[in-house]
């Protein structure tokens, strides 16, 4: 496999400037819905999430950096399946902004996700490419290949000072 390309860009979103990454697949929409909001399907490539989402709060372990984490809790703060979802969450000191929004072209069968989350979330430069990887995770997923043949090493540091250009 060749080394990664960062993709993030930049945009104006509801809350203010974010960094935005999109992947692309020729699949079902509610393929990739189901790979990022059910739990079991999400495990696959970046973690699980406990508790239950109609309450409007979960709990989600980046399983993917490990079984032993400690789990970050989720405020879900729209839901428009099969859509979208926004998420708050905190990750350490940092409080985050999330969105992920699913669209399907049913003419040429593409199905776009996109990853928005906030510049003013914390370090972009960790985060952008953190996100990178995440995403190509579950490309593997869709696509598969073997999750574990991503590597974080491949896209950190190496694209950190693409992302920080973007702050």
């Amino acid at each position: 496999m060749s080394a990664p390309h960062p993709t993030g860009t930049t945009a104006d979103g509801p809350r203010g400037r974010e960094v935005r990454l999109t992947r692309r697949w020729q699949v079902d929409p509610g393929t990739v819905w189901e790979l990022v909001t059910v739990s079991e399907r999400l495990e696959q490539w970046v973690g699980r999430w406990e508790g239950d989402p109609r309450s409007g709060q979960v709990e989600l372990f980046m399983t993917a950096e490990g079984d032993d984490v400690e789990g970050a809790e989720c405020t879900v703060v729209s839901c428009d399946p099969p859509r979208s979802v926004v998420l708050d969450t905190a990750v350490g000191d940092d409080s985050w902004h999330l969105s992920l929004t699913v669209d399907h072209d049913a003419t040429s069968g593409m199905t776009t996700l996109t990853l928005a989350q906030l510049l003013a979330d914390g370090a972009i430069a960790d985060i952008g490419p953190g996100w990178e990887y995440y995403l190509d995770r579950l490309a593997a997923v869709i696509e598969g290949r073997d999750v574990h043949a991503v590597s974080f090493e491949d896209y950190h540091p190496s694209m950190s000072d693409y992302y920080a250009a973007l702050a």
